[in-house]
């Protein structure tokens, strides 16, 4: 079924279902995985830090291959400049040695999220530090940022991001607020565009049926967060897909330390295949054009990761392995024995 940009609008938050035969919802992930076996994954928004060495497991047997890590806050405010520095450092470091020994290549983006960016004497000082990680090995752009209550102090830090973005030639990861969504998404590419930005630098993070259809048209890449209750379902987004097609549009978990799902990817990549979407549009949406927008930071080099990973789980970082006496580092999920 394929819906006008007016049915589209009318209620960004549900579909009327009535007309369809839904034959998916007994399935279990087992037998969704049969329909996406053999495809490759890329997750462009995803807070590792806040997961466990479980969901690298699941993500990886489930065909994702690399993901993006983007810069954000961690359910309470950071009290002290220093824990900025060790929370990026984690995400050039330490993280993305994580996801190599689960065989998933890890990039990141990094910026003053804009929960944080309220605080100003904190928030000036973080400014003076991200120029020391923007540059780093892996980070493939500036993010993610924008707006949170849509204040004058947030605006004021993502317009000193937006120009860090232009003198680093990195590629803006864009935070959509969850209020007032239109309204924020709207001034956001407006404040992008006045900085001189290129849209196709501009990855807007968070959209739903209500901000597509403006993002699209301006050029901007238009990225959805696969999220339980709060952002989109992968119901949604099918058809989102087959309204627009796959052109400058991603899709995303943003899995963090809420009620999320670290394979909202694929399983909506799975749900696409049981409505009937080709294949070329599945990849699209769910690998090529996070790869296409991100790569313009020049770190992104498909080789690294679409033949999979070499993983030597014997090697150290700060000597450290993710490795506990004697633990074998994969043990079958439908095992009594633990091991």
């Amino acid at each position: 079924m394929c819906l006008t940009d007016k049915e589209l609008t009318q209620n960004p938050s549900h579909f009327d279902e009535s007309d369809e035969i839904v034959t998916h919802r007994d399935m279990g992930w087992e037998e969704y995985r049969e329909l996406i076996r053999g495809m490759r994954f890329f997750d462009p928004h995803i807070h590792m830090v806040s997961r466990t060495t479980d969901d690298y497991e699941a993500m990886r047997d489930a065909g994702i291959v690399a993901l993006i890590e983007p810069a954000f806050w961690v359910g309470q405010p950071r009290t002290g400049l220093s824990t900025f520095k060790d929370y990026y450092s984690s995400l050039v470091g330490w993280e993305r040695f994580r996801s190599s020994q689960f065989g998933i290549k890890h990039y990141c983006t990094i910026g003053l999220n804009s929960r944080e960016a309220n605080n100003e004497p904190l928030a000036d000082q973080v400014m003076e530090i991200l120029p020391l990680y923007a540059y780093k090995e892996g980070v493939v752009g500036i993010g993610e940022i924008g707006f949170d209550d849509q204040t004058a102090a947030e605006e004021k830090y993502y317009r000193l991001q937006l120009e860090l973005a232009k003198k680093a030639n990195l590629p803006v990861q864009i935070h959509t607020p969850h209020r007032d969504k239109k309204k924020g998404t709207e001034r956001s590419m407006a404040i992008a565009l006045e900085h001189g930005l290129d849209p196709s630098w501009v990855i807007v993070d968070h959209n739903n049926e209500e901000t597509v259809k403006s993002v699209l048209d301006q050029g901007f890449w238009a990225a959805f967060t696969i999220y339980p209750f709060t952002k989109m379902g992968n119901e949604r987004m099918v058809k989102v897909v087959e309204h627009y097609g796959p052109n400058q549009i991603m899709i995303n978990s943003a899995a963090d330390w809420g009620i999320s799902d670290p394979l909202a990817i694929p399983k909506t990549a799975a749900l696409m295949k049981m409505r009937g979407i080709d294949d070329e549009t599945i990849r699209r949406v769910t690998y090529q054009n996070a790869i296409d927008a991100f790569a313009k930071s020049g770190q992104i080099d498909v080789s690294d990761f679409e033949n999979g990973l070499n993983v030597d789980q014997s090697e150290k970082f700060n000597g450290n392995t993710i490795l506990r006496g004697g633990q074998q580092p994969r043990v079958a999920k439908d095992s009594l024995v633990i091991r």
